[in-house]
């Protein structure tokens, strides 16, 4: 039997009428609300709740290093290369697994571990068979997790890829941004188009189950026609997953960007058409527009998940996985565990010191009230099935002992009428449900219900649709 997918519909000008910064919603409230207030001892007490619920884990790891800058990249990294640097790090990371994992019921699943970065691969294979080990042997690994990696292909060989997937590793992502040589001049990352095809045989080689690849659209000197070539080589890769990012130049929050030719830039226009090609080009090549900048074969577990009302999201972005708590690792991480988010210290200094007093590093936090925990919901549910179950809702959190759906949300239902005038949505016998045309503009249709999102002040720190 064929499985039917929503349709995606493109609207230019609601693209641009709709045009603001919005958070991504990888969690809500956003990173920007944590704050160093926070009080450390929510962060054990949230792992006690979900210990008692026996809730699954998601591990992350933060890699910092990189061996030189890529002008576009707005992740927490470190260019350096120094390589001893990585020993002390490792050792470090160790430390906070120590003060971490006792805390930690065993019997808790672990469905999926990621490393990110930075660049993940700047680790030799014996540091990354000792971080690997350290962490799997103080959180077993389920039979079936999902163990996912980001790699540069710029510095792997076939050895290191072989090597990833006989430690354990089982998924894999690595970025490509634009298969044009001029753009890769501009944002300081010389990747020929061989040697990505080669990653790629080496990876299918070795046998990983699922293979993302990042683009990155809005770069400097592309055009409609360049990057329609860049869509039909990622096809030509055959990737299970492709991530289309939306470039954000954003200099004064991440200065390494005043390398790149500002005046090469796209203008917003073009970049429209280009986001309107992308969608057009992946679809025809047989992809499923999973939401907001995520495509996914339709035999990939992402596709069926959200077919099957059972995706999800955080940190990391779109996942399988059920409801987890999610433990990070590593400087900058965020842990995302019941009704606390708690982020390390950004600095290696800041973060070797709390650990060598046998401190948690962090340096930030936020514990969620009972209606931001239904917030969270509402955005989740539209943000991943593009629907929402007002009596579900209800169900969850006892809402009708109170007010109902249309009670508790009566101002936000108010503020959808023009979203619903436009097309972006219509109203179920108990809920909402996106449209085919409101799906690109699903973080307006979220941001509704944000009730943190108040000011335009704060839209500068986020990235718009175009």
């Amino acid at each position: 039997m064929t499985t039917t997918f929503p349709a995606v519909e493109f609207s230019a000008e609601l693209l641009n009428k709709y045009n603001q910064g919005i958070p991504r919603y990888t969690s809500y409230p956003p990173a920007t609300e944590l704050s160093p207030a926070f009080d450390p001892s929510d962060f054990r007490a949230a792992i006690n709740l979900g210990n008692y619920k026996k809730t699954p884990l998601s591990l992350y790891c933060h890699i910092p290093f990189c061996a030189k800058a890529c002008y576009f990249c707005g992740c927490n990294t470190i260019i350096t290369q120094h390589k001893p640097a990585v020993e002390p790090y490792l050792k470090a990371v160790a430390k906070q697994i120590a003060l971490v994992a006792p805390l930690v019921d065993r019997q808790r699943p672990v469905q999926q571990l990621h490393w990110g970065g930075g660049t993940p691969n700047y680790l030799t294979l014996k540091q990354a068979e000792f971080l690997f080990n350290t962490i799997t042997d103080a959180f077993p690994l389920a039979k079936n997790a999902e163990v996912s990696i980001e790699v540069n292909p710029c510095y792997v060989d076939k050895d290191y890829i072989f090597a990833l997937r006989q430690l354990g590793f089982n998924r894999i992502s690595f970025g490509i941004q634009d298969f044009n040589p001029q753009v890769q001049e501009a944002v300081n990352r010389i990747q020929p188009e061989a040697m990505l095809f080669q990653v790629m045989d080496w990876i299918r080689e070795a046998n990983f189950e699922s293979v993302n690849v990042d683009l990155i659209y809005g770069l400097p000197y592309q055009t409609l026609g360049t990057f329609r070539e860049t869509l039909h080589k990622t096809a030509q890769l055959n990737p299970d997953r492709i991530a289309v990012f939306n470039f954000a130049y954003v200099p004064w929050l991440k200065p390494v960007q005043k390398k790149m030719p500002e005046a090469a830039l796209p203008p917003a226009a073009e970049k429209l058409r280009i986001m309107q090609a992308t969608i057009a080009d992946l679809t025809d090549q047989g992809y499923v527009f999973i939401g907001m900048d995520h495509f996914a074969k339709p035999d990939d577990e992402l596709a069926i998940a959200q077919q099957q009302g059972k995706l999800h999201r955080n940190f990391q972005g779109y996942t399988t996985q059920p409801e987890s708590d999610l433990l990070g690792f590593g400087i900058t991480s965020i842990s995302m565990l019941q009704d606390v988010y708690a982020q390390n210290h950004k600095t290696l200094k800041a973060f070797y010191n709390a650990l060598d007093q046998e401190a948690m590093p962090i340096e930030k936090g936020f514990k969620l009230s009972q209606d931001d925990l239904v917030r969270r919901t509402v955005i989740k549910e539209l943000m991943c099935q593009f629907k929402l179950s007002a009596q579900e809702l209800d169900d969850k959190y006892n809402l009708g002992f109170d007010c109902d759906f249309n009670d508790y949300f009566a101002k936000e239902l108010a503020a959808l009428d023009a979203l619903e005038a436009d097309g972006l949505l219509s109203r179920l016998g108990d809920g909402l449900e996106v449209t085919p045309r409101g799906r690109i503009l699903i973080r307006n249709i979220a941001a509704v219900f944000d009730a943190y999102l108040q000011n335009n002040s704060q839209q500068q720190m986020f990235s718009r649709a175009i």
